[in-house]
């Protein structure tokens, strides 16, 4: 909300209100004259009186929803021009190396060993473009409701213990370990659970590092199966954790933040999770960290 637009509010919030604490004081006043003359004229007050304090409640909370609705468009329009200015720059970085290593490899007479070594990291960075190009397009189709969901029974243990693997082996260390606690099958949209867990490691990787070891873990209570990550990082302060994921929502400012990121990976893993008929929660790790845990 622009600053001249919420003065023009408050200013006339503040006169309403005003005039009708006016108006009702000099009813009051009309009120007790007309008590020493009229009955029924009395009662006639009495009635302009109680109508004129429910019109005055419907406004006092009008003006209230409206100021709560602009507050809210204020801060999803903060948002998305921090997701503009994510976007710009995470599209920038993979699109500047591959032309960089193309060029490289144009302008150099490299051995052959090192022209694949080239060709292979332009291809990574491109695969990096392709999943930010993706995420975005995941987002509208979450926005228009255009996003359809197909269930198929599989194995959850064997989908995670591959997604720990492969990204074990691309770091170089096991920094991630599974807990299981007994092997689960569900009946869900495997592409979109994968997702989920892909985005709580690389939102993990980011904020807590590969120092400590993030924690995959999966268990059944009830009826219910629970999974999702534990790490050790800074955490979440509990202003923010209301906000983690909503779209757009980053927690560093653009302008000097130091982690890549558009801000769409837990949207989407909370969208993906509530499609499936489950709900994506967070939860302070103690004494230090972040739990992220589907529950289905």
């Amino acid at each position: 909300m622009k600053r001249q637009t919420a003065l023009f509010f408050y200013i006339l919030g503040i006169y309403v209100v005003l005039q009708f604490i006016w108006w009702g004081f000099h009813l009051i006043q009309i009120t007790k004259e007309l008590q020493a003359y009229n009955k029924a004229a009395n009662n006639k007050a009495v009635m302009v009186v109680g109508e004129g304090l429910v019109f005055f409640s419907i406004l006092i909370f009008g003006l209230w929803r409206i100021k709560t609705s602009i507050r809210k468009d204020h801060q999803l329009t903060e948002r998305q021009n921090n997701f503009l200015l994510s976007v710009t720059h995470e599209l920038k970085t993979p699109l500047a190396s591959t032309k960089l290593y193309l060029q490289t490899l144009i302008k150099r007479d490299f051995t052959t060993e090192k022209r694949e070594e080239l060709l292979q990291k332009a291809i990574v960075e491109n695969q990096r473009l392709e999943e930010i190009v993706e995420s975005i397009l995941t987002a509208a189709r979450l926005e228009n409701r255009t996003l359809k969901i197909h269930r198929e029974r599989f194995n959850l243990n064997e989908l995670i213990i591959a997604l720990v693997d492969n990204y074990n082996l691309t770091s170089g260390r096991n920094w991630i370990v599974f807990e299981p606690s007994l092997k689960v099958e569900i009946e869900a949209d495997a592409f979109m659970i994968k997702t989920i867990l892909r985005n709580l490691i690389e939102n993990a990787y980011k904020y807590a590092g590969s120092s400590e070891h993030l924690v995959v873990f999966l268990r059944k209570e009830n009826n219910h199966i629970k999974f999702g990550t534990r790490d050790t990082g800074p955490g979440i302060t509990k202003e923010m954790q209301k906000e983690v994921f909503k779209k757009f929502f980053r927690i560093e400012n653009e302008e000097t933040r130091s982690q890549k990121g558009t801000g769409l990976g837990l949207f989407i893993a909370s969208e993906f999770a509530r499609l499936n008929g489950g709900k994506l929660a967070y939860h302070s790790n103690k004494p230090q960290g972040s739990i992220f845990e589907i529950t289905l």
